[in-house]
């Protein structure tokens, strides 16, 4: 009885460009938003997803056909996907809004990484050409929702590991073991693919793209989508009121008694 053939994984890693995390974040002067005139990066959690993939094809070189990273956002964005394609993705694709659109909303995106999945999967010539793994950050730290990858599973009817801090690979049973972080410890849970998973912290630590890896990302293929192909609208369905700088802190004070605390917490209305 021959074996039955393996079957060949192609990985999706949505990334961001968001505010670099050095960066002091400033409320702007209109206060409708931070001031986003400052040096941006790859969303970091995303980061950590590229490198599990790269992981992941590394420690299953027969296993892993593709890694196809893809972004959703302005012209500069393409930046971030060069990032993407220099750390190991072998293309890209690059969901192009206006320079001066809004950051897209979690069902926004989610709705969008549905439409390329399928879209893909549809034009695959078999099972080996489909994407059945999602690796993406937990959360983003520019808005910090964290909800992305719970959407896009939802959408899917796929399975879901989040907040995964390490991934193993079963090739026979085409499963994943994850060990999630919970309050307090871990907890594993077995997947069958396909699969939606979203990273946290201690998962790994990226690599840094070397300069040869640089060079040859610039002759990766990136294609170009628009909001119009994938179906979706971007139009904001939450409205930010107003953002403004937390209340500056001011020093404390010593007292010599309980009763002169007392007293103090009196006089400020407070007891």
């Amino acid at each position: 009885m021959r074996p039955s053939p393996r079957r060949l994984l192609n990985i999706l890693v949505p990334v961001k460009r968001a505010v670099d995390y050095s960066v002091k974040i400033r409320v702007n002067p209109q206060q409708t938003g931070i001031d986003t005139n400052v040096k941006h990066s790859m969303n970091p959690f995303d980061e950590i997803a590229v490198e599990e993939a790269v992981r992941l094809r590394e420690k299953h070189k027969e296993s892993i056909k593709s890694i196809r990273a893809v972004t959703i956002g302005p012209s500069k964005s393409l930046d971030t996907l060069r990032t993407a394609l220099a750390l190991g993705a072998d293309s890209a694709i690059h969901v192009q809004i206006p320079d001066t659109a809004p950051s897209p909303e979690p069902l926004a995106v989610a709705k969008t990484l549905r439409s390329i999945i399928q879209k893909k999967n549809a034009e695959a010539s078999g099972e080996g050409d489909k994407i059945d793994l999602v690796i993406l950050g937990k959360q983003a730290i520019d808005d910090d929702l964290g909800v992305t990858g719970q959407m896009l599973a939802g959408l899917m009817g796929w399975s879901q590991a989040t907040f995964a801090s390490k991934l193993e690979v079963d090739e026979g049973k085409q499963e994943v073991l994850v060990t999630r972080e919970i309050d307090g410890g871990g907890e594993e849970i077995r997947c069958k693919l396909p699969l939606v998973v979203t990273t946290d912290l201690r998962l790994n630590e990226p690599r840094y793209a070397s300069l040869p890896n640089i060079m040859k990302a610039k002759k990766k293929p990136i294609e170009k989508l628009t909001p119009e192909d994938v179906g979706v609208d971007f139009t904001p369905q939450l409205e930010t009121v107003k953002v403004s700088e937390p209340p500056t802190r001011v020093g404390g004070g010593k007292v010599a008694n309980v009763d002169e605390l007392i007293a103090k917490l009196k006089d400020a209305g407070l007891a």
